[in-house]
């Protein structure tokens, strides 16, 4: 296994091999020890001390189910602490296969304004680095750029790359991967990395795996056994079995299961009900897409060996594509928090958000507080487009809006803005579903539903029904599913696995069997919350080196005064029991 270290100061690289004490470590694992280890936590975030780290997953690269998953690790220019972001995508399989353990960028561009690309690809059995001038790509929307890649560098490779959002330096932008049909749509989204990456004066990383190696497996036996197991558990869960809810409707199966439950953030997270809902929904996805082009469309993989296939591609009135993922988080951060209820204009901003490289969800909420603010009114879809129109072109209200939902309400003095650690909360009310809450406030990345996800149990009755309503035993939830996410985050897997294997034994036991079948340990279902949990722990140190303590482990005050309709319910959770979520880390 290599460690690639690209310093964009000389444009040199040097390839060498993985330190033994980094041998189980793969993902975000990986990501945040190596961050922790070498970026000074006090660090400007865009400036030359900042380090941008790539890693699959420990079981990237094999033929485990719905496991090609990158990890991208920083310091994040959004909540100003450590952060990973992970996608799927085939460049995450390419680097695993190229023995690739970890891509670490540093060092800053002597000239600035200038983009370079990096080309990787095999000298035999060890990956070679190559330099090439890419400003000719900056400035362009992605569409544009990817089509110009693979002319210029052939089919087989994959992509990673940044877009004009992350040439802004916004905290809103991300890295942005190619998914199977080779769209620039697939992203490590949150955090603002994709500003990091441009700060480095990266616009591309190029993976050619042509002659790779593949990943060593140690036992062939276990592995295949896990992986059968984990097959079977993902093939007959109601959730991620072909043409269950995933695969049909996508993740915006959950509009209309958020808003029955009252926890779907409207109109700048005013209200738990959206009275739109059906109509932006995934059934309402899926039956326009009939309508449009006249037969049932059922979902796609976005990276190889996804067996669950949840992303979707929704058509304009003419049957041509218009957008591809539109997720549940996108669909509800265009729609539901702005008070859209159209999803042409929705598909429209999910597409120049994928076209200018920006997170979704930042960019959804960003704009809803400034609707709160009175830039345009809650329900203007056009005036929305506009604003994220303004955002691609870096306007002076683009800018703001870039900076993320909390930089606008510190431009336009709004209160009501739904951040934790500077970041903006995703499509779950946490005063509708306490799990949740306790997730986003204690999380070292800022609010994150995916760092610990509560709404599992606490909405779908995943592991058995919880009250979504009731604080009690939540902390305790949330602790366990953030150190399990740490560890799924880690292993390459997608974090969707996680409604099977917490239902269905054999397949959490598969999952054990898959690594321990790559890395040749034994781990138990013990060691996962152990791995995890001290994945957490230098995360939480990091972050406290950067003055981000546990008193940043708080909700926004008008959570906890301002009752949310239906249920009239405040984010009653005491500062203590979100202070034991990790008080003996």
């Amino acid at each position: 296994m290599w460690f690639v270290r690209v310093n964009m100061t000389d444009l040199s690289a040097s390839i060498e091999e993985a330190p033994e004490a980094y041998k189980i470590l793969g993902g975000r694992g990986l990501t945040s020890t190596l961050v922790a280890q070498e970026v000074p936590p006090k660090s400007h975030a865009l400036g030359p001390n900042n380090k941008l780290v790539f890693a699959p997953g420990i079981v990237t690269g094999t033929s485990a189910p719905t496991s090609a998953r990158i990890s991208v690790g920083g310091k994040s220019p959004l909540t100003g602490g450590i952060k990973e972001a992970n996608a799927g995508t085939s460049w995450a399989a390419d680097i695993a296969v190229m023995g690739i353990q970890a891509l670490i960028v540093e060092g800053f561009p002597k000239e600035k304004g200038k983009y370079w690309g990096i080309s990787v690809s095999m000298d035999g059995s060890k990956p070679k680095v190559e330099f090439f001038d890419a400003t000719e790509y900056a400035g362009k929307p992605l569409p544009q750029v990817f089509p110009d890649v693979y002319a210029r560098f052939g089919d087989r490779i994959s992509i990673c790359s940044i877009g004009m959002a992350a040439e802004h330096g916004y905290g809103n932008s991300g890295v942005v991967f190619n998914d199977q049909a080779k769209r620039a749509s697939r992203y490590a989204g949150r955090g603002g990395l994709g500003a990091v990456m441009s700060s480095k004066g990266l616009k591309l990383i190029v993976l050619k795996r042509e002659g790779a190696p593949g990943v060593k497996i140690v036992d062939h036996a276990l592995f295949d056994q896990g992986r059968k197991n984990m097959i079977e558990a993902l093939r007959t869960h109601a959730i991620t079995k072909p043409k269950g809810g995933l695969n049909t409707y996508g993740t915006a199966v959950l509009v209309n299961i958020m808003n029955e439950a009252g926890g779907l953030p409207t109109r700048n997270f005013s209200s738990g009900r959206f009275e739109g809902a059906p109509k932006i929904a995934g059934e309402a996805i899926f039956e326009t897409n009939k309508q449009r082009i006249g037969k049932e469309l059922y979902n796609h993989a976005c990276s190889p060996g996804c067996i669950i296939q949840c992303s979707n591609t929704f058509h304009k009135p003419d049957g041509t594509e218009h957008t591809s993922c539109l997720e549940y988080e996108s669909d509800w951060a265009l729609g539901a928090d702005c008070g859209i209820d159209n999803l042409d204009q929705i598909a429209e901003m999910n597409e120049l958000c994928n076209n200018y490289g920006l997170d979704t969800i930042e960019t959804g909420v960003a704009i809803g507080a400034a609707m709160e603010a009175g830039v345009i009114p809650f329900g203007d879809g056009a005036g929305a487009i506009d604003l994220v129109h303004q955002m691609g072109k870096g306007t002076p209200l683009g800018r703001i809006l870039g900076g993320g939902a909390e930089m606008v309400g510190r431009a336009f003095g709004v209160t009501r803005i739904p951040t934790v650690k500077g970041q903006a909360m995703p499509a779950y009310e946490p005063r509708a579903v306490k799990g949740i809450g306790i997730t986003y406030a204690t999380t070292t990345m800022g609010a994150d539903h995916t760092a610990g996800y509560t709404i599992a149990p606490e909405i779908l009755g995943v592991m058995g029904k919880q009250d979504p309503l009731s604080p009690e035993g939540k902390a305790a939830l949330s602790r366990a599913f953030q150190a399990t996410t740490a560890f799924i985050d880690s292993s390459g897997h997608c974090l969707f696995i996680a409604f099977a294997i917490l239902d269905i034994a054999a397949g959490y036991q598969g999952m054990l069997d898959e690594c321990n079948g790559v890395l040749g340990t034994n781990w138990t279902a013990q060691d996962i919350l152990d791995y995890g949990g001290k994945i957490l722990k230098i995360e939480r140190a990091f972050n406290e080196a950067a003055g981000i303590g546990k008193e940043a482990d708080r909700m926004p005050e008008f959570m906890k005064t301002e009752p949310l309709p239906p249920h009239n319910q405040v984010f009653d959770v005491p500062d203590e029991a979100l202070d034991s979520v990790f008080g003996d880390l």
